[in-house]
C-alpha cells in the first residue's frame, strides 16, 4: 500500500514535470560529493534480489510496442560515467556494465554534488518502467531508459523522472567510490546504425570516445515563436537545419539566440513544419519591431560532424556553462578535425553524441580547445 501511494504522488508530479527540452540547470558546487552509505552485492541482494546485466534488461523492451513495467526483483549495477557538473546532462545519470549503458531518470539537477564519477551505482529496478526515448517508426530508434511509467496518456515519452527524493532513495543506491571510467575509443565500424539497441550495441548508453572528426557545416535547431503555445503546432516552430545558418557556437544561451535573431542571418529560414509552411522569419509579420514576434530562449544545438561518412551529432544544451563558446575557426573551416569523449545515444536512428563537458573535446593532434566565450 505504502508504494501504491508513493507511486501516485510520484505520478501526479511526473504530469507536472515530464518533458524532454531542457530547462535551466543551476550547478551549484558544494565541494566533492558527501559521504553516503556503501551497499556492496551481498548487501543489495539481502532480499533475495537477483542481479541482471544492462543489455538483459534492455532486451526486454520490443521496439515500437510501447514502455515494459519491471515487476520482478532483479538489480542493474554499473559505474558512473556521467556528470551533470557542466549543465550538459539533465535530471539523469548514465551507468555502464560492459554489455552496455542505461540512463536513469532521476528528475533531480547538481546529482554531482552527490554521485560521483567512477562509483559504483546500483539500481533497484522492480515498480520502475523501460522505455525508448527518440524512437520514430521509419526513421529508427532511440535511447533505452529506466524510470516511472509516465502518466499521462497523450505523453509522447514513455517513462517520466523520479522526482521524489524518497522514490530514488528506494531505486538508487552507492556503492564503492572507483577511478573515473575509461571510455572506449571506437571506430567508425563499431558505431550503431539506425536498428542498433543496446543488445546489438553494447556502447550505447556508454562514455566513448570518437576521433577524427571534421566539421560537417550543418547544425539541427527547433525554435518555437511562444513556448508556452503548443509546441507540436506548425505555426509555433522554426527549424534551423540542413545548412549551417551562421551558428558558431556550441549552443545558444537566450542573449546569443537573441544576437543570431537580430542579425538577420535566420531571415530565410521557414516558419511551419511538415506540410505547413507559414513564410520565412525575414518576413515582415516576424521581422517587425526587430523580430519581435519570435520569442528569445536559450535553445539546444546539434552540431554535425563526420567521422568517416557517418553523421556524429553533436548536441550541446543552451543552458550548458559551455554553450556560447565559439567552435574555432580552424575547425568551422576544416582544416583541424576534433576528438570528442561524451555519452553516445540514437535519436530517431541517428547517432547523438553528448559531451561530459568542455574538457571533453580536443584537436586530434593533441591541442586543447581555446576557452573563447560569448
Amino acid at each position: 500500500m505504502g508504494k501504491n501511494i508513493l507511486f501516485c504522488a510520484a505520478a501526479a508530479l511526473a504530469i507536472l514535470s515530464s518533458c524532454e527540452e531542457w530547462e535551466p540547470v543551476y550547478t551549484f558546487d558544494y565541494g566533492t560529493p558527501g559521504t553516503f552509505k556503501e551497499y556492496d552485492d551481498a548487501s543489495i541482494t539481502a532480499d533475495g534480489a537477483t542481479f541482471i546485466d544492462i543489455a538483459d534488461l534492455a532486451a526486454r523492451y520490443k521496439v515500437g510496442r510501447g514502455p515494459v513495467f519491471i515487476g520482478d526483483n532483479v538489480v542493474i549495477k554499473g559505474k558512473l560515467s556521467s556528470s551533470d557538473r557542466s549543465g550538459n546532462i539533465y535530471k539523469s545519470l548514465y551507468i555502464q556494465d560492459g554489455t552496455g549503458g542505461m540512463e536513469i531518470k532521476m528528475g533531480r539537477t547538481s546529482l554531482y554534488n552527490e554521485f560521483s564519477e567512477g562509483e559504483t551505482i546500483y539500481v533497484r529496478c522492480e515498480g520502475l518502467t523501460i522505455g525508448m526515448y527518440g524512437y520514430k517508426s521509419g526513421s529508427g530508434n532511440g535511447m533505452i531508459q529506466i524510470g516511472f511509467a509516465d502518466p499521462d496518456p497523450d505523453s509522447d515519452y514513455d517513462t517520466s523522472y523520479m522526482d521524489l527524493q524518497l522514490l530514488v532513495d528506494q531505486h538508487v543506491f552507492h556503492g564503492a567510490k572507483g577511478a573515473p571510467v575509461k571510455p572506449a575509443v571506437l571506430t567508425e565500424d563499431q558505431l550503431p546504425n539506425k536498428e542498433s539497441t543496446v543488445v546489438t550495441c553494447p556502447y550505447l548508453g556508454e562514455l566513448v570516445t570518437l576521433k577524427g572528426l571534421r566539421y560537417g557545416n550543418e547544425i539541427f535547431a527547433l525554435l518555437y515563436l511562444d513556448s508556452q503555445l503548443d509546441t507540436k503546432q506548425p505555426s509555433n516552430r522554426i527549424f534551423l537545419s540542413g545548412a549551417q545558418w551562421g551558428v558558431t557556437t556550441w549552443a545558444m544561451t537566450k542573449n546569443k539566440m537573441a544576437s543570431y535573431l537580430e542579425s538577420g542571418i535566420w531571415d530565410e529560414a521557414e516558419v511551419g513544419s511538415g506540410a505547413t509552411r507559414l513564410g520565412k522569419v525575414g518576413d515582415k509579420e516576424y521581422k517587425a519591431n526587430n523580430y519581435a514576434a519570435i520569442q528569445r530562449a536559450a535553445y539546444s544545438v546539434s552540431q554535425y560532424f563526420k567521422m568517416g561518412k557517418t553523421d556524429i551529432q553533436i548536441r550541446t544544451s543552451g543552458y550548458s556553462r559551455f554553450c556560447d563558446y565559439e567552435i574555432p575557426a580552424d575547425v568551422l573551416d576544416g582544416s583541424r578535425t576534433i576528438d570528442v569523449t561524451g555519452i553516445l545515444t540514437l535519436y530517431q536512428g541517428s547517432i547523438q553524441f553528448t559531451l561530459i563537458d568542455y574538457d571533453s573535446i580536443v584537436y586530434s593532434d593533441g591541442g586543447a580547445m581555446p576557452a573563447i566565450l560569448k
